[in-house]
């Protein structure tokens, strides 16, 4: 029972610290609205619908290895451990969301390349702009597939641009969003020759990103390298001698758990420090509040 309780308090200790890195995490204003019941339940399940295959696979098999661990050796702090460190450690080392955004950035540069052509064949605006889908980097394929669809129902050509740059939700679309309406208000020429211009400066721009992305990598190889080594030495020296007997009293199992939890808040903070910041967007919802 003792080693239950240790357990349980450990299980809090990991809870209160992960509740206070998400309590310091700036979260937007939201207007005042009536009182409602609360819709926690429903909130959890859908978070956990939405997640992955892959990740409710390593939530179900460490949660079978920590109750494993936890019937043979007493170490019942293994039910909280063992699955937290299955899914989450990996998402902790796991490369950054730059990554990604790098790769629609360089999408959009090779979609706005595209459409520059086109444009100079003597092509109208908006069937460039659907002539592009053939063509579209598969990044940013839905969002410009939707675009065409808003063309071919009838929509304004300002407006479906601008639902168009919402829906990337980039700085760096909003500029190529930002010249194309121009270019659909004036009708005039030279809008290839703009875009052609803006297609060049953003390849530069996706060059300087991975370079950055390329150095950040190196703190999160080491980390990784790190982990798979202190992990590995542990297990040695479990099954080899009495190196973590000490953790098996009630009290190392609370120290365990206290050592685990400032480990991964180290780790939370690398994976931090390497987020870049988001460039403001000016086009759309979020520039008008931000204007405000």
């Amino acid at each position: 029972m003792s080693a239950l309780v240790a357990a349980v308090a450990g299980a809090l200790i990991v809870a209160g610290t992960l509740g206070a890195v998400l309590a310091m995490r700036p979260s937007p204003v939201l207007p005042a609205t009536a009182p409602t019941r609360s819709r926690l339940p429903g909130r959890l399940t859908r978070r956990v619908q939405g997640l992955s295959t892959r990740t409710k696979q390593l939530l179900v098999g460490g949660s079978i290895v920590g109750l494993f661990i936890a019937l043979v050796t007493g170490w019942f702090v293994a039910l909280f451990l063992v699955p937290a460190a299955v899914v989450g450690v990996p998402l902790l080392l796991a490369s950054s969301e730059s990554t990604a955004q790098i790769t629609r950035i360089e999408a959009m540069e090779e979609w706005t390349r595209s459409l520059s052509g086109i444009l100079t064949a003597g092509v109208g605006l908006e069937q460039a702009l659907i002539a592009t889908l053939r063509s579209t980097p598969d990044a940013i394929r839905p969002e410009v597939t939707r675009l065409a669809g808003r063309l071919r129902a009838r929509w304004g050509t300002e407006e479906a641009l601008r639902a168009f740059a919402d829906e990337l939700d980039d700085a760096t679309g909003d500029l190529i969003a930002g010249n194309l309406i121009l270019g659909a208000r004036r009708r005039a020429g030279g809008v290839a020759a703009v875009l052609e211009a803006l297609a060049e400066s953003t390849a530069a721009d996706v060059r300087a990103r991975r370079e950055i992305e390329s150095d950040r990598a190196k703190p999160r190889s080491t980390a990784r390298l790190v982990t798979l080594i202190t992990v590995g030495a542990l297990a040695f020296m479990a099954l080899t001698g009495s190196y973590i007997a000490p953790y098996g009293t009630p009290l190392g199992q609370v120290i365990l758990v206290v050592l685990l939890t400032l480990y991964v808040a180290v780790l939370i903070w690398m994976k931090h420090m390497a987020k870049g910041t988001k460039l403001p967007r000016f086009i759309g919802a979020e520039a008008k509040g931000g204007t405000a």
